[in-house]
């Protein structure tokens, strides 16, 4: 039997990453989280690699900025991301979320299947936890 820091990312992962584009308006995007029922969304180029992620704490962060309506994801999306392989392991990306204090990694593709480097999935701390739930 696989150990649960064992199994692959791509196992536990959430598909389906909702993705805004750089120019989506921030009243936009706060709308598809809504209506996605998302925390957050991947931004990306007009060539569909992710510049940056937008999480609700992003969009909290600029609602007392200036002309706020007129503000884009390019405005307020975080821009270091940290992403996670698919055929990593829960263990390695344990360890990226606990040394970064962060609580969620974009699954990107992987490097020569496909298209490479496109968002597919994202690993959230909730899905690590409910992993150990089905385990124990």
């Amino acid at each position: 039997m696989i150990k649960i820091y064992e199994k692959l990312i791509r196992d536990v992962m959430t598909r389906g990453v909702v993705t805004v584009l750089e120019e989506t308006p921030i009243k936009e995007i706060a709308e598809k989280m809504i209506s996605q029922n998302v925390s957050g969304v991947a931004v990306i180029g007009m060539h569909g690699d992710v510049v940056g992620f937008m999480s609700e704490m992003d969009v909290v962060k600029v609602l007392d900025k200036p002309n706020l309506g007129h503000r884009t994801a390019e405005d307020a999306m975080s821009s270091n991301l940290v992403a996670i392989a698919p055929d990593a392991t829960l263990r390695q990306a344990a360890r990226i979320m606990n040394d970064k204090h962060i609580h969620r990694l974009l699954v990107l593709s992987e490097k020569g299947v496909g298209v490479s480097q496109r968002p597919v999935g994202i690993l959230c701390a909730s899905d690590i936890v409910r992993e150990v739930a089905r385990a124990a």
